[in-house]
């Protein structure tokens, strides 16, 4: 699992990038396996919640956990 780590996070990111709008896990779960990797719901939200003390998402929601790609200047 560490070896797809770091590719699975680059894959998620620029997912996120390119399409915006509320994220959740399983949104992240699609998005990983479009990009051709065999993702785990705990690794998603890891990554979910990496991204978001990057500043890249926002959390927006406690239960379910929901976050929004935040607002660039």
């Amino acid at each position: 699992m560490s070896e797809h780590a770091p590719s699975q996070r680059a894959a998620l990111a620029r997912a996120v990038r390119t399409y915006g709008g509320c994220w959740d896990t399983e949104r992240g779960l699609r998005a990983l396996r479009d990009a051709g990797h065999e993702p785990q719901e705990k690794h998603t939200r890891r990554i979910l919640r990496d991204l978001a003390s990057e500043g890249l998402l926002v959390k927006v929601e406690d239960r379910p956990v929901r976050y929004q790609v935040a607002q660039s200047d």
